[in-house]
C-alpha cells in the first residue's frame, strides 16, 4: 500500500499552469488491536513518519519498538544533560598508559562516566554524541579537563621528577569552540599543571576543519607546550598528508588495529608495523589502545610501539583507586 502511494505521487502534476513534483514520507505501524489505543498507534505512526524523513524522504519506514526506545533514551539524555552537569552527576575515571618496554606507568587517560539518576551508569559512547549535538560537550569537557589537570598536578607535585602526563579527549565541537585555547590556558594556570604534562587527544575530524585545513586552535595549543595526539588513528579514511602539517606529538593506534593482533594473521601485524614506522619517521610516539592480551603486547613491542593501554594493564577506575597503584613502589 505504501509503495502504491509513492508510485501514484511520482509523476509530476500540472496545476493552473504550474508543474509540481510531490513526494511523500510514510510511517507504517503494525500493531495488535488488543491492548492498543488509537492514540498509541497515531503516536507510533508519527514517530515512524519522521524516521522516513530522516532516512532520506520519498520512502516508507516500518515502526521498530527498539528504535523507538533508543530515540526515547536519546531524548531523555538530551533533556537531562545540562542539569546533570550542574548536579555533578559526571565522574572522571582514569586508565594508566604504560611503557611497553617495562610496563612502567608514564601517563593516565581521563575518561568520563555519567551516573544518571534513572538510566544508571553510562559510558561515553552513550552520551558524547548527544552532548556534541546539544553543545553541552563544551562545559562538560571543561569540567573533565579541570578535574584531570587538578589530579595530575597534585600527584606530580608530591612526586617531583615523575612527570606523569594526563591525556584528555577533545570532541569536534570543542576543537572548534572559540574559547578553547583560553579555557585550556586558564585551567593550566589554575591547577599549576605544566603544559608539557597535558596531552589532548583529537580524532582526525576534530583536527581538520573545512577543506581539510588544520584547525587553528591546534597550533595555538601546541604553542603552549601541550602534547597533541591523534586518537583512533587507522580507522576509516586516514589522510596521511596532514600528519607533517600539524604540530603532533603522538598517534594512538585504534583498538580495531590492536584487536587484529590477537591471532596469527600477518596482515594486521604488517599494517601496525608500517604505521608505527611512519609515525617514528615523523618524530611521533605511538600508543596502542585496547591491549588485552600478552600476545598483543608482544607484537606491539616487536613492532617498536612506545606505549600501550588496555585491560591487560588496568581498567579505568576512580582516582582514589588509581592513585593507590601509582603510589605503589616499583621493583
Amino acid at each position: 500500500l505504501a509503495d502504491s502511494v509513492l508510485a501514484a505521487l511520482a509523476p509530476p502534476f500540472d496545476v493552473d499552469g504550474h508543474r509540481l513534483v510531490v513526494s511523500a514520507s510514510i510511517g507504517v505501524v503494525e500493531a495488535r488491536v488488543a491492548d492498543t489505543t488509537p492514540a498509541d498507534v497515531l503516536k507510533a505512526a508519527d514517530v515512524t513518519l519522521y524516521w522516513a524523513k530522516a532516512d532520506g524522504r520519498n520512502r516508507w519506514a516500518r515502526y521498530d519498538p527498539e528504535r523507538a526506545a533508543a530515540d526515547l533514551t536519546r531524548y531523555t539524555l538530551s533533556a537531562t544533560l545540562a542539569a546533570g552537569i550542574e548536579r555533578e552527576e559526571f565522574e572522571v575515571e582514569y586508565q594508566p598508559i604504560v611503557r611497553l618496554s617495562d610496563s612502567g606507568v608514564v601517563g593516565i587517560e581521563a575518561l568520563v562516566r555519567w551516573n544518571h539518576p534513572t538510566l544508571g551508569r553510562l559510558g561515553p559512547d552513550r552520551f558524547i554524541e548527544v552532548a556534541e549535538e546539544t553543545g553541552a560537550i563544551v562545559p562538560l569537557g571543561r569540567h573533565v579537563l579541570r578535574e584531570a589537570c587538578t589530579r595530575a598536578a597534585g600527584w606530580n607535585a608530591a612526586h617531583p621528577g615523575a612527570d606523569l602526563f594526563v591525556s584528555v579527549n577533545l570532541a569536534v565541537r570543542q576543537a572548534h569552540d572559540p574559547a578553547l585555547v583560553s579555557d585550556v590556558a586558564d585551567v593550566l594556570a589554575e591547577t599549576g599543571l605544566p603544559a608539557r604534562l597535558l596531552q589532548l587527544e583529537l580524532t582526525e575530524s576534530a583536527l581538520l576543519g573545512p577543506a581539510g585545513r588544520p584547525v587553528d586552535a591546534i597550533s595555538a595549543l601546541a604553542g603552549l607546550g601541550i602534547r597533541i595526539a591523534v586518537d583512533d588513528f587507522g580507522t576509516g579514511y586516514s589522510n596521511l598528508g596532514y600528519l607533517p602539517r600539524l604540530p603532533l606529538h603522538s598517534l594512538k593506534l585504534a583498538g580495531v588495529l590492536v584487536e587484529g593482533l590477537r591471532g596469527p594473521a600477518a596482515g594486521a601485524g604488517r599494517i601496525v608495523t608500517s604505521l608505527i614506522a611512519l609515525a617514528h619517521s615523523l618524530g611521533l610516539t605511538v600508543t596502542g589502545e585496547g591491549v588485552e592480551t600478552t600476545a598483543q603486547a608482544a607484537q606491539l613491542r616487536a613492532a617498536r610501539c612506545d606505549l600501550a593501554q588496555g585491560w591487560l594493564y588496568a581498567r579505568s577506575a576512580p582516582w582514589s583507586e588509581v592513585v593507590v597503584e601509582l603510589d605503589r613502589p616499583r621493583s
